[in-house]
């Protein structure tokens, strides 16, 4: 049973623990759910959330982990370093389920991971999938987690971006990179047989490129995947003010006025239509898969920007997993991540070759 207290109440509770003599590891767990609203429409409410019944077991069990809610505060180094463990750990972890060879290659100057399936057939050798890696824009904890299967199961070679990272390259950094990236792929290979894609950090980083993409005049890949991403970093959805990484456990960083600056954003205006590509014109863009979850911190920002997609007359489609965290696909071997990857590869080969 999960127990989900927002910072206000857990403050209030630690105000009771030294009024009546409790320390931190003896503060009361709320039996009731309540719900206060303030004189600035600011909601502080507990609630008792059990888990689903609709997740798999295995889900089930990830959700029951118990997690701090207290912040580690790493280092960038650390992180970065944790990063790069943890994707060439997966690199030999999915060998079982999804073989593939990994090798890195500079395209255009930009470091790159190319992944290759064991074999690939004739009609797909001119394929290419183009993946820009999730990490916060500040690590890389995706080139190896959001590819290795895809590329596995569509039987297609993916090339994932190593763009430079923020704080030390913020905005518009990653998106030149990608897009040079972009433009010597399309001297081997056709639009139509490239999609570009990404989770969180990528999957904002898919919705820059492709809307700078159009600004340039650039002839536009055969579709994109946004997944448990955002189009807008100048507004807070109400998702972020509920979950964290891992959903309703662990540490809560909901948005506030007096929040530090997004080191990605660097000077630009957060208006600005490829940094947030919800203002900016989406007409005629491709295909388009959105994927999130109901426990996705970055859910109300991958809604969002697929309304301005439909609203905007762009083919696209919603898939929302239900109880689960942010990017739950990188655990690659629960029920719903082999579905996730699968409902991927499946749009992906769908519209590549059109």
């Amino acid at each position: 049973m999960i127990r989900f207290q927002p910072p206000i109440l857990t403050f209030l509770l630690f105000g009771l623990g030294f009024l009546f003599g409790c320390t931190k590891d003896r503060i009361p767990i709320p039996a009731t759910d309540t719900s206060v609203v303030d004189e600035h429409g600011t909601l502080h409410v507990t609630r008792i959330v059990p888990v689903p019944e609709t997740v798999s077991p295995d889900g089930q069990k990830f959700m029951s982990l118990p997690r701090s809610d207290e912040d580690d505060h790493i280092s960038l180094q650390q992180n970065r370093s944790n990063a790069e463990h943890w994707q060439e750990t997966l690199a030999r972890d999915m060998q079982s389920m999804y073989p593939a060879t990994l090798a890195r290659d500079t395209i255009a100057g930009v470091p790159v991971r190319v992944i290759t399936p064991p074999s690939i057939p004739a009609e797909k050798r001119d394929r290419v999938l183009l993946n820009v890696h999730g990490g916060g824009f500040q690590a890389d904890w995706g080139s190896v987690a959001e590819t290795v299967p895809i590329a596995s199961l569509t039987q297609t070679k993916v090339v994932a971006v190593l763009y430079r990272l923020a704080p030390e390259h913020p905005f518009p950094a990653a998106v030149d990179d990608t897009i040079a990236v972009y433009q010597e792929l399309l001297k081997t290979h056709k639009p139509q047989n490239i999609v570009l894609y990404g989770t969180s950090a990528g999957a904002v980083l898919t919705g820059e490129v492709a809307v700078r993409l159009k600004q340039l005049g650039l002839p536009l890949p055969a579709a994109l995947g946004i997944f448990s991403g955002s189009g807008d970093l100048a507004r807070k959805g109400d998702s972020l003010a509920i979950f964290g990484l891992w959903g309703l456990s662990g540490p809560l960083f909901p948005p506030t006025k007096s929040a530090q600056p997004d080191p990605y954003l660097g000077s630009t205006d957060p208006r600005d239509p490829v940094l947030s590509p919800i203002f900016a014109n989406l007409k005629g863009l491709p295909p388009t898969l959105f994927l999130t979850s109901e426990r996705d911190l970055l859910l109300s920002g991958t809604v969002n920007l697929h309304r301005a997609f439909r609203n905007a007359g762009v083919e696209s489609e919603l898939v929302v997993f239900d109880g689960l965290h942010h990017a739950f696909w990188n655990e690659f071997r629960m029920p719903e991540s082999v579905e996730a990857d699968h409902t991927i590869a499946e749009f992906f080969s769908r519209h590549l070759g059109k």
